[in-house]
């Protein structure tokens, strides 16, 4: 049955197979998923919140049935009555939690995390799909983030902070903006110092950001490459005049 609400999902909501990898060196490219144990502790929440719904329920309807019997007049609607109508209630609400669940096992699926040697990209959401670019230019802290049930599943998610303008995600998410989060994955501490290997290689070249060029069409590229050779020939030219 999930797989079936699965098709039907991706088909109406047109959700993408997978995403394409964010500006860099696609030979670096390395793509992460939320580990197994994440979709347990999404699954140990959901079970949480699921007792806290039904289980008012259930009480609520013993206590009208007991009520009920005991009174000599009995009301138009009486213990019958009670137990059909929290039936029903029980079974809408028991579906709408089950369609939950399956909406949290395909947000798992969708889940991807990929990161090249120059930016990464986030993506998540089934109803609105949520994607975040963020140039390691741009980064400004990595934090993990680990709760208790997260500890006991061995899962935690990484937390990247980046400066204004880091990143966009669609459908209106400002909120978001600046910071991208590496959900449910077990191996946070690999991936942190993934990142930061990366970063530090990348600010050792002194090359900068290189896709700030690409997006203004490429002339900030060619200006760097024309100061580069002009620096070349006056280092030549002077070179010459001292001998002479």
């Amino acid at each position: 049955m999930y797989n079936s609400f699965r098709r039907v999902c991706e088909r109406v909501l047109r959700i993408p197979p997978d995403p394409g990898p964010p500006p860099g060196d696609e030979k670096t490219t390395r793509v992460f998923r939320a580990s197994p144990n994440y979709f347990r502790y999404l699954f140990v929440l959901w079970a949480m919140r699921t007792a806290v719904s039904v289980l008012p329920v259930i009480v609520v309807a013993a206590i009208f049935v007991s009520v009920s019997s005991m009174l000599p007049e009995r009301s138009s609607i009486g213990a019958g009555g009670v137990l059909a109508i929290a039936a029903m209630v029980l079974f809408l609400l028991v579906l709408q939690r089950l369609l939950k669940l399956a909406v949290l096992r395909l947000d798992y699926e969708k889940r991807w995390y990929v990161v090249t040697d120059r930016s990464l990209r986030v993506r998540e959401g089934v109803f609105s799909v949520q994607e975040m670019t963020v140039m390691f230019a741009n980064i400004q802290n990595l934090s993990i983030s680990q709760g208790p049930i997260q500890r006991l599943l061995r899962v935690a998610d990484l937390k990247v902070d980046t400066a204004g303008g880091g990143g966009e995600m669609g459908h209106g998410h400002q909120e978001h903006l600046h910071t991208a989060w590496f959900r449910g994955i077990d191996n946070a501490d690999q991936v942190r110092q993934l990142i930061q290997d990366r970063l530090r290689r990348l600010k050792d070249t002194g090359l900068g950001d290189h896709d700030d060029t690409h997006e203004d069409g490429g002339q900030g590229s060619g200006m760097i490459l024309a100061l580069r050779e002009l620096h070349r020939e006056a280092s030549a030219l002077r070179a010459v005049m001292e001998r002479v």
